[in-house]
């Protein structure tokens, strides 16, 4: 009986707080997602990190014994002044001194990486004043451009996704669900092929140095606005029309934000979706158990304030009702 009564308000308790549970499910499996990712990173990356920390002793071993005129401390030195410039975009190799990182064209592409928040890092600002101005630049641009995003995509995704999906249900007689996953789905891979596949084909021919993946690589990094930097564009030696190519690729990185939003907000407008997101968020109250509730107070305060008026009326008419009288003669006193 015990047993049966505890199992009962085990499960009333679960029912009662559905949200909740799934909520913390939900912070469980992200906890677990990031510990599998740490340990697929780690195990894949770990030896060709190790194995390039040794390549790197031996050269510099035998860099050393074929200087040796030159110390170790010199050349820590020397190597540390030149990793050091290399964080900010500046090479020291004879190959590379004719780009510079702040014509007008790479500071087009940088401005577009801090609004965009991508960030790829391989350039940063040298002075303090370019440093202070980049603060300031970003706390205003960034909330702009989700602005401006904002409202781009809300002009078009009625042209690419509302106005379709209701034109082939209303004309057409379908489900306007299977129609809403179809359209999502086909949009979806006409932007696979348009922003990721044919510009990874693209910049594999452009850069000397990137393969297909590399390039598909470069394409994903920056349009999810992680933007690592560890693939950068136009940054090669003797790149053919350089600043051409770098506006291009800020036109490319601009159009292909938009296009992964539209993209995102048509998935989250299927109803599976939408009832998926359901599952982890607070419910609200129901505006019919609003006015219910309030239905309900109003008549509690109708019958008490008509029990208050019938006991007052009471009152009243007990002390104040007088005998009504046909004749003088029907007045006990004169009889």
């Amino acid at each position: 009986m015990l047993q049966s009564l505890a199992s009962n308000s085990c499960v009333r308790l679960i029912q009662n707080h559905k949200s909740t549970w799934y909520f913390v499910s939900l912070i469980l499996g992200y906890l677990l997602y990031l510990i599998f990712g740490a340990v697929v990173f780690s195990s894949v990356e770990l030896p060709y990190e190790d194995q390039l920390r040794q390549e790197l002793r031996t050269v510099k071993k035998q860099f050393l014994i074929e200087n040796e005129c030159l110390s170790e401390e010199r050349l820590e030195r020397f190597l540390k002044k030149a990793l050091d410039a290399s964080n900010y975009g500046v090479s020291i190799l004879n190959n590379a001194s004719a780009n510079w990182n702040w014509d007008f064209t790479s500071s087009l592409f940088f401005a577009s990486t801090v609004l965009s928040t991508t960030g790829y890092g391989h350039t940063a600002p040298l002075s303090d004043g370019g440093k202070a101005f980049c603060i300031i630049y970003s706390i205003i641009g960034i909330p702009f451009t989700l602005l401006f995003l904002t409202a781009v995509v809300q002009r078009i995704m009625v042209f690419s996704t509302r106005r379709p999906i209701t034109y082939i249900h209303t004309h057409w007689g379908l489900s306007k669900q299977l129609v809403a996953i179809v359209h999502a789905t086909l949009l979806g891979m006409l932007a696979v092929s348009c922003f990721f596949l044919i510009p990874a084909a693209i910049f594999s021919a452009l850069e000397e140095n990137w393969n297909f993946l590399e390039s598909f690589y470069f394409c994903f990094i920056s349009l999810s606005t992680i933007g690592l930097g560890d693939y950068v564009p136009g940054e090669a030696a003797n790149q053919k029309f350089r600043e051409l190519y770098k506006v291009g690729i800020t036109v490319y990185l601009i159009f292909g934000l938009i296009v992964m939003l539209v993209v995102l907000e048509t998935f989250c407008e299927l109803q599976q979706l939408k009832q998926l997101r359901k599952m982890f968020y607070l419910k609200k109250e129901k505006p019919q158990d609003r006015l219910a509730i309030l239905e309900h107070d109003h008549l509690s305060f109708t019958t008490v304030s008509e029990n208050k008026g019938a006991k007052s009326e009471d009152k009243t008419k007990t002390f104040l009702s007088v005998p009504t009288l046909a004749s003088p003669n029907d007045d006990p006193m004169i009889q």
